[in-house]
């Protein structure tokens, strides 16, 4: 008996849960948070194929994100083996632009940089990466024969089993690799304060590492960008690369994983509390921290949980492998929220986005609409507007997330 597409998605998707604590053994605010989000992981799932019928993208053509646990060891290597590919292909950018740039894996690093200025706490913010991730995707299988989909790093587990537990980041072959070295009295990571900000600073406890990565597959990487705006433990100035942003400055993969961080900014309980959001403008602003709350959201809680050299560096921040699977996580929640209620949030014109085109709208810049442009230069494309980015099952993207 064959299973329908439909019924095989909805039997993934169960199976999500597999390799938590008991209900019985975990925080009951967790727990309720867990299930919830499983609901309404499987109803964005339900109305995705549903809508993706008489389309071009038909249930039977969407490929399937999972979460990297889900993955069989072969599935992981293949996955590894196609990054390892694309770290080692030349680059395409012209060297006058960004010399520092070595191969293909770095051309996206070096477009990121370009937009960080806007393409963070902004109107595109969610549109741009999910088309970044997307070519990053496509990148690794039309140029390195990977024949899988971009996986995702679901923080919601490794709140639970601890980073360095999961099979991201234990430090085995077919791990994302795992922590830096040790590095002990590293003080506190804090975040703005600077002299003449209105906005209190953020103090974070430095991680169980600090140091080069020296297991798994990407122990001996290169990372060649950068940094630009580094933050470093002890409340010391942001580090920068005084050569500039394109300047070749090769050095190790550096990590410094925080359970504590994950636990308190990217567990169910707040991936939940942003799914309650009403409004896209309130959803990607808790999404990526309130400034001045204190809270770093999501998308921080998981940058800075991974920590490290160029994880606390938001500009160069793709140059860690595990950033494409924090952002498919980014996507991820992304679309189960659009998914509760499609016309408007996905569809509507002034209530699918929202925001101006600048970082926190400085400079001063007009908003962001349907119609604004998403190019990302030599590292891929084509360009496309912001519509044609909107649904996981349009335009150029034909996926689902299990």
């Amino acid at each position: 008996m064959r299973f329908s597409t439909l019924a095989l998605l909805l039997l993934q998707a169960a199976s999500t849960c597999i390799g938590l604590p008991s209900l019985s053994s975990r925080d009951p605010i967790i727990a309720k948070a867990t299930a919830e989000l499983e609901v309404l992981a499987r109803s964005a799932l339900q109305k995705t194929l549903k809508a993706a019928k008489g389309k071009q993208c038909t249930p039977e053509k969407i490929q399937i994100r999972r979460e990297w646990g889900a993955l069989t060891k072969v599935e992981r290597l293949e996955y590894i083996q196609a990054v390892q590919c694309l770290q080692a292909k030349p680059s395409r950018y012209p060297s006058s632009l960004a010399p520092g740039a070595k191969s293909r894996f770095d051309d996206f690093v070096v477009t990121h940089i370009n937009q960080t200025q806007t393409a963070h706490y902004t109107g595109n913010f969610l549109g741009l990466h999910r088309y970044f991730i997307a070519l990053y995707e496509q990148a690794l299988r039309e140029e390195c024969g990977y024949r899988g989909t971009q996986p995702y790093w679901d923080w919601a587990k490794t709140a639970e089993t601890g980073l360095s537990a999961s099979p991201i980041f234990d430090g085995s072959a077919t791990s994302m690799s795992g922590n830096g070295v040790y590095i002990p009295h590293q003080g506190d990571i804090v975040l703005g304060g600077i002299e003449g900000s209105e906005l209190p600073p953020v103090y974070l406890p430095a991680g169980s590492g600090g140091g080069c990565v020296t297991s798994g597959p990407f122990a001996n990487m290169s990372v060649n960008l950068g940094p630009i705006a580094l933050d470093v433990p002890g409340g010391r100035p942001q580090q920068s690369n005084p050569a500039g942003p394109f300047a070749y400055n090769p050095r190790c993969l550096r990590r410094d994983l925080s359970d504590a961080v994950n636990q308190r900014f990217a567990n169910a309980s707040s991936i939940r509390h942003a799914l309650s959001q009403e409004t896209i403008a309130n959803f990607q602003m808790i999404m990526q921290g309130i400034p001045g709350s204190g809270d770093i959201g999501v998308h921080g809680g998981g940058h800075y949980s991974l920590g490290g050299d160029p994880g606390r560096d938001v500009s160069t921040s793709p140059g860690d492998p595990a950033f494409y699977l924090h952002h498919a996580m980014i996507d991820r929640v992304w679309w189960m929220w659009q998914m509760v209620d499609a016309k408007k949030r996905v569809y509507g014109e002034t209530t699918a986005v929202a925001g101006t085109r600048t970082f926190l709208n400085m400079p001063e810049s007009g908003e962001t609409t349907l119609d604004d442009a998403v190019d990302f230069g030599y590292a891929a494309g084509p360009g496309r507007r912001l519509r044609e980015l909107m649904s996981v099952v349009e335009g150029p993207f034909c996926y689902v997330y299990v």
